[in-house]
């Protein structure tokens, strides 16, 4: 996983990974959660992954679009 550059200084997201169709997120909880265009919607997908790259606003998105929307929670 990337190391998220939380341009903020205060996200709860510490690192990511972008697939095909999906976006894998690391929390400071050190949980680990997959969100997929199935799971959150396509559109949602292509925002967190602007987001992760920029580095700035994901864990703002995240709690307010997709919060519960993962497909899978890894640990």
């Amino acid at each position: 996983m990337k190391r998220y550059k939380n341009l903020s200084g205060n996200s709860a997201v510490t690192a990511y990974e972008i697939g095909k169709d999906s976006v894998k997120v690391r929390f400071t909880t050190n949980s680990v959660f997959i969100y997929s265009n199935q799971s959150a919607g396509p559109g949602n997908i292509s925002q967190m992954k602007n987001l992760a790259l920029a580095g700035k606003g994901l864990s703002t998105f995240m709690d307010a679009k997709v919060k519960k929307l993962f497909a899978r929670k890894i640990r």
